[in-house]
């Protein structure tokens, strides 16, 4: 037996359960092991950490992360995939199969787990794949890195720098909690089903937010207020948040900003600020 999943042992397995992917979970299995090898590769983990999992499935990269030499705690929603994935792991990886823990849990009310984790790596279903990212950003502020597979067109957002088409709120919310890079585009055919659009790799390494002296949240509410109505100037998008287009513009004038300008113009830093002198009034 071999010790990865292939496209013969991935319909196996669905067969098995008699599992029918839906797009309501965003299901789509990976059938090649060399692209799992590669997300794991990319994601530059050290050696030997505890990586959490998100959306295992039916394990294609959970075996690669345990092949790697990492013990893997996997949150999955479905329950006879939760069920299955411990015996799949000792069928292909024995010898590694008690590195496996496996979550049955909504991964967005997770807010604890059964032990500390380093890095997240997973293939994030699309319909979640933001609001993922940031809770366990800002639920778990061990983990010091990520690798996510995403759709194309968000990883390309999440990725954008300022002043990019796509660049927005993920974009400005993610740098808060480190930096982020492009680091690989996956095709559709290495999945099963077949997806409709490619797929992105971004790696995230977590990095001290911007020095600050309103709370996160705080920023994150400016940000939205940005972006909630990005074909106008920030003096005008901000108008309601901050109680009139005068007010948005004396703020932003005091955090040496344009008022003209827009908010895909603005990095993190600059949001922090601008968020500093809103509060100021």
């Amino acid at each position: 037996m071999t010790e990865l999943l292939g496209a013969r042992e991935i319909r196996e397995l669905a067969a098995g359960l008699d599992l029918r992917p839906t797009k309501k979970r965003g299901q789509n299995f990976v059938i090649d092991p060399n692209t799992v090898q590669r997300i794991v590769r990319l994601a530059e983990l050290p050696a030997g950490c505890a990586v959490l999992e998100i959306g295992p499935g039916l394990g294609s990269l959970t075996l690669a992360l345990l092949q790697a030499g990492h013990s893997v705690v996997a949150v999955e929603i479905e329950s006879a995939l939760a069920q299955q994935l411990p015996m799949t792991a000792a069928q292909h990886l024995p010898q590694r199969a008690a590195d496996l823990l496996v979550l049955e849990a909504d991964a967005l009310h997770v807010t604890e787990l059964p032990m500390p984790v380093q890095a997240l790596v997973a293939n994030l279903p699309y319909n979640i794949s933001v609001p993922v990212l940031l809770h366990y950003l800002q639920h778990f502020p061990d983990i010091e890195r990520m690798l996510v597979m995403v759709q194309k067109e968000v990883a390309d957002r999440l990725a954008a720098p300022p002043g990019s088409r796509v660049y927005g709120a993920p974009s400005v919310k993610a740098r808060w909690f480190g930096t982020l890079d492009l680091v690989g585009t996956v095709g559709r055919t290495v999945f099963w089903p077949e997806p409709n659009i490619d797929s992105g790799l971004v790696r995230l390494v977590r990095t001290a937010p911007p020095p600050c002296a309103v709370t996160r949240q705080e920023v994150f509410a400016v940000v939205d207020a940005a972006f909630g109505q990005r074909r106008k100037s920030l003096r005008g998008a901000l108008a309601q948040f901050a109680g009139s287009p005068d007010l948005a513009e004396v703020a932003l004038r005091a955090a040496q900003i344009d008022p003209t300008s827009r908010g895909e113009t603005l990095d993190v830093v600059q949001f922090a600020r601008l968020a500093e002198c809103l509060a100021r009034g």
